[in-house]
């Protein structure tokens, strides 16, 4: 007996932001190896043609589409882009962000402070807001929040940036709730440390990956693509109950 393929995402269209290296880069390549069509973004295209031209070289579908999501403008063209050239938009990883300033938050500055906030939470919400509108005008889709596990514990010195994925914590929650009806689902990834270039500050300094990991059970970091498998499932038929969940992928961190 032949079972359907829970994770088959073909003919689907999915938007990945900040997919020019990273989790982003991960989660694209994903995607796009289960059959989604897959537009790769992030505020500088030729960042993304190297991950385009990955994906359609092993024989995946991908386009490159650039987008500062700290401008609004921005947001709108991406979306009026998509919409006329595929009329349709089925998958949003929220995964852009901005981690300008690591010191005491007592020092934040404003610039920092508006960077952080402009991004993570500003261009979450409008790109979210977007994208669930379009998703709802097709019959459904899904969105991935990628949150951080310093939103449930803020990190030591990452105070404004812990504030912010809270809030996207919050966020994913509250389009959840009012998205329900429209058969669009909204979830978060919640990252614990990862091997990234985002996160450099963390795993590239001895001494505080040292005291970091004796926090993490499983003892290591993660490599990005260890957080692909887990969008994959928020974003796929396997999930088509699951909204509102937010799900941390952080080596039992959470829980130590």
């Amino acid at each position: 007996m032949s079972h359907p393929d829970l994770f088959d995402l073909k003919g689907k269209i999915a938007l990945v932001t900040g997919a020019s290296r990273g989790i982003g880069e991960a989660v694209a390549r994903t995607l796009a190896a289960h059959g989604a069509h897959v537009i790769v973004s992030s505020r500088k295209a030729d960042g993304c043609q190297p991950v385009c031209a990955a994906i359609t070289g092993a024989g995946g579908s991908a386009e490159v589409m650039p987008c500062h999501i700290g401008e609004m403008e921005q947001i709108e063209a991406i979306f009026r882009a998509i919409e006329e050239k595929h009329g349709r938009l089925d998958i949003l990883v929220n995964n852009a962000a901005a981690n300008p300033y690591f010191g005491p938050i007592v020092e934040t500055d404003l610039a920092a402070f508006q960077k952080t906030v402009d991004i993570n939470i500003r261009g979450y919400f409008f790109m979210s807001a977007r994208g669930a509108r379009l998703m709802a005008r097709g019959g459904g889709g899904a969105i991935v929040n990628v949150a951080s596990i310093n939103g449930e514990i803020p990190g030591m010195f990452q105070g404004i940036y812990s504030i912010t994925k809270a809030a996207v914590i919050s966020m994913t929650k509250a389009f959840a709730k009012e998205c329900a009806p429209t058969q669009v689902r909204v979830n978060a990834l919640l990252p614990g440390a990862t091997d990234t270039r985002f996160a450099a500050a963390l795993v590239k300094n001895p001494a505080i990956l040292q005291v970091a990991l004796q926090h993490i059970p499983q003892g290591r970091v993660a490599q990005p693509d260890e957080m692909a498998g887990a969008v994959l499932y928020l974003v796929s038929p396997a999930a088509s109950y699951t909204t509102g969940a937010c799900l941390a992928v952080d080596g039992g961190y959470l829980v130590a």
